[in-house]
């Protein structure tokens, strides 16, 4: 497992919600260079990019920060926010993004899909968002009775093999992370993914890599970082010291 730190861009600057709430935001950076230079500057290996304003308005808003982030570090940026159409795919590429990561789009949208998957294979991350087991979409402002196993093998079916799974239960707050989500989860998926959601402490972090799900890659650390609950050097060595 590896830590990707996140760097959500909202007003374009660096913030974190609470659950996926865009009234309960705290702002870090001015600038969201700054904290991606600092967290690769800390050791990081790859970093999360979160385009909060095109997630909730369904294009991307915020694109020339990711530009600007993948020309000044050397580590695999993966973005995610608003990519729901192949142009906006492609711009992100473009931007420099290793990895797009899509949600709403990707299962509203089975031809957009298929294309972004057909043109650019593994370079496609499914973002799994859930509250209580179930899909949330378009930022995660709806909510849907879809159980997310069902969306798992919908995206196996279309050739899908990388996810993000985010319990917005447990994101922001601190509270630690959803182990039975991540357990029912790695049982449905047939690939990787990355886990984020209320990581506080050093023991969440061995928490989750004690689990021993070889489907698990990662794991994305937000609030936690910015509030200096730990390091990103100190993240690394608890991780390293399970794999």
């Amino acid at each position: 497992m590896i830590l990707l730190p996140s760097v959500d861009i909202l007003g374009g600057k660096t913030v974190r919600l609470a659950q996926g709430d865009f009234d309960a935001q705290t702002t870090y950076d001015a600038d969201p260079i700054d904290a991606a230079r600092r967290w690769v500057a800390e050791g990081a290996r790859a970093l999360h990019v979160v385009d909060l304003d095109g997630a909730r308005s369904g294009t991307p808003s915020n694109l020339a920060h990711v530009e600007k982030i993948t020309g000044e570090v050397e580590v695999p940026v993966q973005v995610g926010g608003g990519l729901r159409t192949i142009e906006a795919v492609n711009q992100a590429l473009a931007a420099g993004a290793a990895r797009v990561v899509l949600g709403t789009a990707a299962f509203s949208d089975l031809d957009f899909l298929d294309t972004a998957v057909a043109e650019h294979a593994d370079r496609v991350v499914i973002s799994l968002d859930a509250r209580n087991g179930l899909l949330a979409r378009s930022g995660w402002t709806e909510q849907t009775d879809i159980p997310v196993e069902s969306v798992v093998q919908l995206m196996h079916d279309r050739g899908v093999r990388r996810f993000v799974f985010s319990s917005i239960d447990a994101d922001g707050t601190l509270g630690g992370p959803d182990v039975e989500g991540t357990k029912r989860i790695a049982r449905a998926i047939r690939g990787s993914f990355i886990y984020s959601g209320g990581i506080s402490t050093l023991e969440d972090l061995l928490l989750l890599a004690s689990l021993r799900q070889v489907n698990l890659s990662g794991v994305i650390v937000g609030k936690a970082l910015y509030e200096r609950r730990f390091t990103v050097a100190e993240a690394h060595s608890v991780l390293d010291g399970l794999t």
